[in-house]
C-alpha cells in the first residue's frame, strides 16, 4: 500500500511514521512524508519530500502519485492561527482545499475509479462553549477561535467530497496531545506540556493559567494509535457522519500536577511557577473539558485510561 503522510516531519507525524515502519498496516507498505522540514535522526520512510501545503503544484505532484492512504496531519497550531489570522486561515483552511481539488483531480482523470482514503486531524477545538458536563456525540461545533473554526470548516469540505466520491475517509477530533516532546510550539496549550515535560527535564516550567482549568488530552502515542485504527476501520459503519471525537483523560491543572508529583516528587512540580497569561486565559476558557466518545470507543479506539499513564508513557518513549 502507499501511504502519504501531509505534515510527517511534525511531533504525531513521526510518531505514526516510527509506528508505521515498526508495525506495517500491511506487506510492503511504502510511506512517503511530507513536510517543510525533518528531524535528523527522524522515522524510516521509502521517501521525504520537503515542501509547504500552501504550494498548489507540490500538491499537485503529490497527488499525481496516487497513494491509497493519505493522513493530513499539517496545521497551523491554535496560538499561532489565532495571531495571524491569514496565515492561519491560508495553511490549516484555503490549502486544505487545495488539497482536495488535487486528489479530485485524480479522481476524475481515472474515471472515477481512483478514490483515496484520507484520514484528517481535526480538533476539539470545533467545539465552543456553553458546555455539558461530558460533551457526546451529538454536541453541535460553535468554535469560538479561529483554529477551531478553520478546522470545523476543513471537516465540513472533506465530508462533503467524501458524499460526492471524490475521496472516502474522516476526521478525528484529536484531544490536547501531551506529554510532547521536544521545545514548546506556538500551540495556545502548549504549557499542558510544559508543566509535566519542563519539571522532568530538570527545568522551570510556567503556568499561565489557573490549576482549577480542566481539559481533555491523549498521549502521542494514542494519536498515533488513533491515525492507525481510523486508516483500517470499515468506514461504512459511519455513514454520512464522519468527523467523531477520540477517546482522552479529562483532568485538572492541579491533577495533572498531583500526577507528576506521585513520579517525580515534591522538587519538580516547585519547578512549575504561576504566571497568569491573559491571552491564554482567555482562549482556554472556550475549550472543551471533559467528553463522552462512545461512538469512537464502540468502533475500537482508545487512549490511557489516567494522566499518570500519559506521563508514564512520555517517560517510557520520548523523554530520551
Amino acid at each position: 500500500m502507499k501511504i502519504l503522510i501531509i505534515g510527517g516531519g511534525g511531533m504525531v507525524g513521526q510518531k505514526l511514521a516510527h509506528s508505521l515502519a515498526d508495525n506495517p498496516l500491511s506487506p510492503g507498505d511504502a510511506v512517503t512524508l511530507f513536510d517543510m522540514a525533518f528531524p535528523d535522526t527522524g522515522a524510516p520512510a521509502a521517501k521525504r519530500v520537503t515542501g509547504n501545503v500552501t504550494d498548489p503544484n507540490a500538491i499537485q505532484t503529490l497527488a499525481s502519485e496516487r497513494f491509497d492512504l493519505v493522513f493530513h496531519l499539517a496545521a497551523i497550531v491554535s496560538g499561532e492561527a489565532e495571531s495571524n489570522f491569514d496565515l492561519g486561515w491560508n495553511v490549516n483552511m484555503m490549502a486544505f482545499r487545495n488539497f482536495l481539488e488535487a486528489f479530485r483531480s485524480q479522481h476524475d482523470a481515472s474515471d472515477g475509479a481512483y478514490v483515496p482514503r484520507i484520514i484528517f486531524t481535526s480538533s476539539i477545538a470545533v467545539y465552543g462553549p456553553p458546555f455539558p458536563d461530558k460533551i457526546g456525540d451529538d454536541f453541535p461545533t460553535n468554535p469560538l477561535t479561529s483554529y477551531g473554526a478553520q478546522k470545523a470548516v476543513s471537516e465540513l469540505m472533506l465530508t462533503d467530497y467524501i458524499r460526492k466520491g471524490y475521496v472516502d475517509g474522516m476526521a478525528i477530533r484529536l484531544p490536547t496531545i501531551v506529554v510532547r516532546p521536544g521545545k514548546a510550539n506556538l500551540a495556545a496549550s502548549s504549557f499542558f506540556s510544559g508543566i509535566i515535560r519542563e519539571p522532568l527535564n530538570g527545568q522551570e516550567a510556567i503556568l499561565p493559567v489557573a490549576d482549577t482549568v480542566r481539559h481533555w488530552h491523549a498521549s502521542p502515542r494514542s494519536a498515533a494509535g488513533f491515525l492507525r485504527h481510523a486508516a483500517t476501520l470499515d468506514l461504512d459503519q459511519l455513514g454520512p457522519k464522519r468527523a467523531m471525537s477520540m477517546p482522552g483523560v479529562s483532568c485538572t491543572v492541579a491533577e495533572q500536577i498531583e500526577a507528576l508529583r506521585d513520579v517525580a516528587g515534591n522538587d519538580a512540580v516547585a519547578l512549575i511557577k504561576p504566571q497568569p497569561d491573559e491571552t491564554i486565559i482567555k482562549i482556554v476558557a472556550g475549550w472543551p473539558r471533559n467528553f463522552a466518545p462512545e461512538r469512537a470507543i464502540s468502533l475500537g479506539f482508545t487512549a490511557e485510561p489516567d494522566f499518570a499513564s500519559i506521563i508514564e508513557t512520555y517517560l517510557r518513549e520520548d523523554k530520551a
